[in-house]
């Protein structure tokens, strides 16, 4: 809720509603009535004191009910994009590493190729010179 001044609005209501409780309450009893009169009057303002309490309580209830559904339905958008970049962020690490691996499987490719390009190579050496030795 809005804060001004120090208090919410819904500390402003009630303390409105109790004062405007002690003060029907203190006109009864300082009009000049019978007394079964003034106690059904005081009997009426605290029933009609008592509702619009009620009242008041259940708006505020609406509004919280009503603040709660926005700021849930904000959670659940915010939440919903965060995962589908989290999603997003793993589907390109994963091509990145696909990419990686390809990469890494033609150099050692390459290395096995040239090794046995070297091999190959100091076998015919090696028979050269053995043949040379005969010779």
């Amino acid at each position: 809720m809005a804060e001004n001044g120090g208090s919410t609005a819904s500390e402003k209501l009630t303390f409105l509603l109790i004062g405007a409780g002690i003060g029907a309450t203190l006109a009864l009893l300082f009009a000049p009535k019978a007394g079964h009169e003034l106690r059904g009057e005081i009997a009426d303002y605290t029933k009609r004191g008592i509702d619009a309490a009620g009242e008041g309580a259940k708006a505020i209830g609406t509004r919280a009910s009503e603040v709660y559904g926005t700021a849930s339905e904000k959670v659940a958008g915010v939440y919903g994009t965060a995962r589908e970049k989290v999603a997003q962020g793993a589907d390109a690490v994963g091509d990145i590493a696909a990419r990686q691996k390809e990469q890494i499987q033609a150099a050692i490719e390459a290395g096995k190729q040239a090794y046995r390009e070297e091999k190959t190579k100091a076998g015919e050496g090696s028979r050269a010179a053995i043949e040379g030795e005969e010779a």
